[in-house]
């Protein structure tokens, strides 16, 4: 699983022009999974997000969690996450899980991120999203569970 984490503020996700989900502040997780994704992988995924220390403190420093602000987290659906560009300029999305198999997994990790007592909302797996947010510091974190970077 690949995650691109941003601290974000005043963040709402349409499909169709409808509002779908929104969060006042909080984190947005745009979340790829890859097709041999485990529990193991979403466990993984799941405490980062959760523990990340990246909202500031008393003393201006990064050292707070979303569950220690008591933020949200909005949830969004993004294969290209793993779009391998290394040859030539088109992405190639060979990495990506399948659709039954990405959103699989990411309707556990949405289950296991509501087990921390933290308000999740989501966009919709698969589908043309419009996403507005303010990112806050800015701050933007790169999460892989294979923790090749």
């Amino acid at each position: 699983m690949r995650a691109v984490v941003q601290r974000a503020r005043d963040a709402k996700v349409e499909v169709d022009g409808k509002n779908v989900g929104n969060i006042n502040y909080g984190l947005i997780v745009y979340v790829a999974i890859t097709h041999d994704d485990s529990d193991k992988d979403i466990d993984y995924m799941v405490d980062k997000v959760v523990g990340l220390r990246i909202f500031e403190d008393h003393e201006g420093k990064m050292n707070l969690s979303v569950k220690d602000i008591l933020g949200e987290i909005l949830v969004i659906s993004q294969f290209t996450l793993y779009g391998d560009v290394r040859k030539g300029k088109r992405p190639s999305f060979t990495e990506s899980a399948s659709y039954e198999l990405g959103k699989e997994i990411y309707e556990k990790f949405i289950v296991k991120l509501r087990e921390n007592n933290i308000p999740v909302k989501t966009g919709e797996y698969g589908a043309d999203m419009l996403v507005e947010y303010k990112n806050e510091g800015p701050v933007t974190i790169l999460l892989d569970s294979r923790k090749l970077f």
